[in-house]
């Protein structure tokens, strides 16, 4: 079998492209190549790994085990590969360069994009990039140079900082308690259109207690998308949680708020190779000025006593950025 070196580094990323969209004509097009030169690449690579990297069916190319035991391989290499770009890139620029961000749905769509303005507008020689997924994006292999969390890290690489607590309550649209009214407890529920998860239930064990399981049945319109949850909401199809800052934004009515809330600690994290990093560490630092000033107006008197404590009681493995 011919041997792979760093040479077929070209042939790898044609490689995941495919992976990763599923076609080789989306791989082209992610490429920038035309759709023969992918197919090029995933033959030159089959011929000299010996074995098919996919197979041919009416569905479209499907990865065999060779490809599915490279593609979290792969997956490092484009990241280190991306993280390298944007490092020569900032390190050419020198006033300039890439921020690289990772944020949740509904943080990044909803919260972030009025803060990255201003960021912007205060540097605008340093271009942004904003990751929005509800899956945890891995810092140490630089899928991202700074992510925004609501759960504490705990890798050892990472440096981070505490912004404080992010509730969320259940909430509806003025429009719709006019036409239903309130329930009056959980109970009540069952008489109330309810807007919630499709196929990714949340974590909620220990957190919340309706008096029966949470699951997708008890919602007459479902989505996966916060996005999407949040939409419906405000457009008064029913009741669902929400984050509080965000309710109080878009005027909608809390639902048993003495009985049903849900807290979650906020983050702003970066490797800490990042740290002295210029580029980096104005934009960590702007985030946690700007959410800290977002998340104030929601904080209750356990909140900001939680928020007050040391940073040493709060942490786990991670280390604490310093003001």
């Amino acid at each position: 079998m011919p041997t792979i070196t760093a040479a077929d580094w070209d042939l790898f990323q044609s490689l995941h492209a495919v992976l990763e969209t599923g076609s080789l004509s989306a791989a082209a097009r992610v490429r920038g190549v035309a759709q023969p030169t992918i197919g090029r690449h995933i033959e030159t690579l089959e011929q000299r790994l010996g074995s098919p990297l996919f197979l041919r069916s009416p569905r479209g190319l499907q990865p065999t085990e060779l490809a599915q035991e490279l593609r979290p391989r792969l997956e490092d290499m484009a990241a280190a590969a991306a993280a390298a770009m944007r490092d020569v890139a900032g390190a050419a620029a020198q006033t300039g360069g890439t921020v690289r961000i990772t944020a949740s749905e509904i943080v990044g769509c909803e919260i972030l994009p009025p803060i990255l303005a201003a960021f912007h507008a205060a540097h605008p020689t340093i271009e942004v990039e904003l990751t929005v997924s509800n899956r945890q994006a891995d810092l140490a292999r630089r899928d991202a140079d700074i992510a925004v969390r609501m759960t504490r890290p705990t890798q050892n690489s990472l440096v981070g900082r505490r912004i404080g607590m992010i509730t969320l309550g259940l909430h509806a649209a003025p429009d719709y308690v006019a036409r239903h009214g309130l329930p009056a407890d959980f109970d009540a529920l069952e008489d109330h259109a309810m807007v919630g998860f499709d196929g990714t239930a949340p974590k909620l064990e220990g957190q919340v207690d309706i008096g029966r399981p949470i699951t997708r049945d008890l919602f007459v319109f479902r989505s996966d998308s916060d996005v999407a949850q949040l939409a419906a909401l405000r457009a008064g199809l029913g009741i669902g949680a929400c984050q509080t800052l965000l309710a109080r934004r878009y005027g909608l009515v809390p639902v048993l708020a003495d009985r049903f809330q849900i807290n979650m600690e906020m983050w702003v994290c970066m490797p800490e190779g990042l740290r002295t990093t210029r580029r980096m560490r104005l934009m960590f630092d702007h985030l946690v000025a700007a959410l800290s000033e977002d998340l104030r107006e929601t904080r209750g008197p356990d909140a900001e006593r939680a928020a007050a404590e040391p940073a040493a009681a709060l942490k786990a493995s991670i280390r604490t950025v310093e003001a």
